[in-house]
């Protein structure tokens, strides 16, 4: 079975402001990428493919950890956001006529205006899942995490989701037949040693 590694980038200046940064293209604040510079891939994972969003913060991210550049594929791009990328989640919740929901009352057909949805974003996710062959990370957004986690655990983004991604650590899924993937394992990343 394949074992497929999934990692979130590190912190950019729009996280750290609350802002959706969906696709626009946000580098990686310096305190993250001196953060990255420090860890490293865990045992068992540094000959794996790498891949990664063709986003700066995520290419960067896969360099700064793997010490290697990754092969970057548009599937792994961050959801569209459509209308409201570079706004803030807390502002658009205050606002009833958003239309803005938290990710617990989504399902998997639920889209912002003029983005995508997350039943869209597996559809884009599954071909490149069927070109794996081997144990592969991908080093992505928090968006395509979701959505892979949540095929992983059968949560259909109803309700708290069953699990919490955090930054630096690896979720690993198994990719089985007809993409049907496995719950995840969580493996912290380990310091680099001098």
């Amino acid at each position: 079975m394949t074992r497929l590694a999934l990692l979130r980038h590190g912190h950019t200046p729009w996280n750290r402001a609350g802002r959706i940064q969906g696709r626009s293209d946000i580098a990686l604040d310096p305190e993250a990428a001196n953060a990255l510079a420090a860890l490293c891939l865990p045992d068992g994972w540094q000959d794996a493919d790498l891949w990664s969003s063709p986003l700066l913060r995520a290419a960067d991210t896969a360099q700064l950890v793997a010490g290697r550049a990754p092969r970057t594929s548009p599937a792994l791009i961050e959801m569209n956001w459509g209308d409201w990328e570079g706004l803030k989640g807390i502002d658009l919740r205050a606002d009833p006529a958003s239309g803005f929901r938290d990710i617990e009352d989504w399902g998997w057909d639920y889209r912002p205006p003029g983005g995508e949805s997350p039943l869209e974003v597996w559809h884009r996710l599954r071909p490149w899942l069927q070109t794996l062959h081997r144990d592969s990370i991908a080093v992505c957004h928090i968006g395509i995490m979701r959505v892979l986690l949540a095929r992983a655990t059968g949560w259909d983004f109803s309700g708290p989701a069953p699990f919490q991604i955090k930054r630096n650590r690896l979720f690993v899924i198994e990719l089985g037949p007809e993409m049907k993937v496995s719950d995840p394992a969580i493996v912290r990343l380990p310091d680099r040693t001098p």
